[in-house]
């Protein structure tokens, strides 16, 4: 797979959790159109304050919403960036510094959080139909499953995304987009707004979460480590979803030669993805011991002959095959031509070619027509286009309606320009270099666990999930360099879902009900 198309992968979501079209398509010029007005009040914290109710499993919350922006500044005082949030609080509390408080964010880099606070987590919510698209009218809804009642929810923008903003020296300001996008400089901007944001409303002595979701939880890797080693700040629990911490076991390091992990790790989803749209032969009745079966083979049989490279015999290579479409539902002749490595984007062209349908990367329950059947990779990403453009139009008018805010300026759902120039170089105890794409956070987790022996680490999975599969973040987690008694502090939930979990109703409900218990249990 060429170096272009992989980073195509990366750059042209709109929701932007880590990678995904594989022809070059820019399917993510999706924000509205308006006059981006950055005025002199920006440099200035702003606040639109509203109220509002929401039923969660049968219980009324009434709350507080709060968007708003926080300024950070230099060390000499100047203001760099005016970052944009939403908060919710709910209302009727005695005590608020004993009110749980999570701070969330989507992923890219280059996303808004829109995803995770209009479809997932917050009191309203758009409507969607499952894997079905629909067009417009389209509608807002209670989020019966809001984490409200468990927590105060703060989501935040990225600098450069949603309403956030870099203050350059053309906006009045002292920023400069390199300071930010970058690993540490990302990392960096939202440690100093959270501290900034628990001094402006006193919340120093609630419990503390972070939640992110795909490269939001290889931002809370860093952040977390920022505000335990650098800041004295504990948190009570981090919230990983859909995880990534190393981009060379990821699919990406396909752009390298010799490489195996990858292929290893994205088996089983590979399989389940297989299994769901019943293309395993003799498929078993139930997917979970199916997993645990193709997960065995991944990392003994399958990982040992990828091992062996051009030295693997062929009555091993061919055995190898077989096994692969018994899990996989591929034909043996496509993987014996694939050298038995197959790549995430070949695969989700593949899997439902005799259909003309490609399956989706970041949920491979979504399917869609085939663009160009003699293509090598799918036209487009089925994920993101059913569910974009309900999102995109319900929170415009959320927004502006409801919240009261942004009224003349542009939400940047996504920000194109943001990926090709991060610098994935990152900095952490030990180790002062790390390549391009090669970056790894697992150092960042492990020091923030072992300053803090108490913090609680929660992974939440998609068996569906192609882009960061599920068993990757099992295998990274399970590799940190952390005393082992340390282990104990992870937890792991899986769901029938893919990268965007809360996109599939039942499934919100369980991890709704999976996070709020972690967090219950953990202040």
């Amino acid at each position: 797979m060429n170096r272009k198309i992989m980073l195509a992968l990366f750059t042209l979501l709109p929701c932007v959790y880590l990678f995904i079209s594989a022809d070059g398509q820019n399917v993510s010029k999706i924000a509205v159109a308006k006059t981006d007005s950055i005025s002199l009040h920006l440099l200035k914290p702003q606040k639109s304050i509203t109220q509002g109710s929401v039923t969660v499993e049968g219980t009324r919350i009434n709350y507080q919403a709060v968007a708003g922006t926080l300024i950070l500044k230099s060390k000499d005082n100047k203001p760099t960036c005016s970052m944009f949030y939403v908060a919710y609080f709910k209302d009727g509390l005695s005590d608020e510094s004993q009110r749980p408080v999570t701070f969330i964010y989507n992923g890219g880099p280059g996303s808004s959080t829109v995803w995770l606070h209009f479809s997932g987590l917050g009191p309203q919510r758009v409507f969607l139909r499952d894997t079905t698209r629909f067009l417009a009218p389209y509608k807002i809804v209670n989020n019966d499953f809001s984490l409200l009642d468990a927590t105060d929810l703060v989501f935040i923008d990225m600098p450069g995304t949603g309403f956030s903003r870099i203050l350059t020296k053309e906006k009045g300001g002292a920023g400069d987009p390199k300071s930010f996008y970058s690993v540490d400089g990302d990392g960096h901007a939202f440690a100093d707004f959270i501290q900034e944001f628990l001094s402006t409303y006193n919340r120093w002595d609630s419990p503390k979460y972070l939640y992110g979701e795909s490269y939001g939880t290889f931002r809370s890797a860093v952040v977390s480590n920022i505000l335990e080693t650098e800041d004295n700040i504990d948190l009570n629990g981090v919230i990983l979803q859909s995880m990534l911490f190393s981009f060379n076991k990821s699919q990406m390091s396909q752009t390298h030669a010799g490489d195996i992990l990858s292929y290893v790790l994205a088996l089983p989803s590979e399989a389940a993805a297989a299994w769901v749209h019943n293309k395993i032969p003799n498929r078993p009745a139930e997917m979970a011991p199916f997993l645990d079966e193709v997960k065995h083979f991944a990392i003994t049989d399958y990982a040992l002959a990828l091992l062996q490279g051009s030295l693997l015999d062929s009555t091993s290579f061919n055995r190898i095959a077989g096994k692969l479409h018994d899990y996989t539902g591929l034909p043996v002749s496509y993987i014996r031509k694939a050298n038995l490595r197959i790549g995430l984007i070949r695969f989700e062209k593949e899997l439902l070619a005799g259909e003309e349908k490609i399956t989706g990367a970041y949920d491979a329950t979504f399917t869609g027509p085939e663009m160009d059947p003699l293509s090598e990779y799918p036209g487009f990403e089925p994920t993101t286009t059913t569910v974009s453009s309900a999102l995109i139009s319900t929170f415009n008018n959320y927004m502006s309606k409801d919240l009261k805010f942004g009224k003349g300026m542009e939400y940047r759902f996504s920000n194109n320009n943001i990926f090709p120039q991060f610098d994935f170089r990152a900095s952490y105890p030990g180790i002062n270099w790390q390549s391009k794409f090669f970056v790894n956070v697992m150092g960042d987790m492990a020091s923030a666990m072992i300053y803090n022996p108490k913090l609680k680490v929660m992974v939440n999975m998609g068996y569906y999930d192609l882009v960061t599969p599920y068993f990757e973040g099992e295998y990274e987690m399970q590799h940190l360099d952390i005393p082992a008694q340390l282990q104990k502090n992870i937890s792991y939930a899986y769901y029938n879902s893919g990268h965007m979990i809360y996109l599939h109703i039942p499934e919100l409900k369980k991890l709704h009900d999976n996070v709020a218990k972690f967090i219950a249990s953990t202040h």
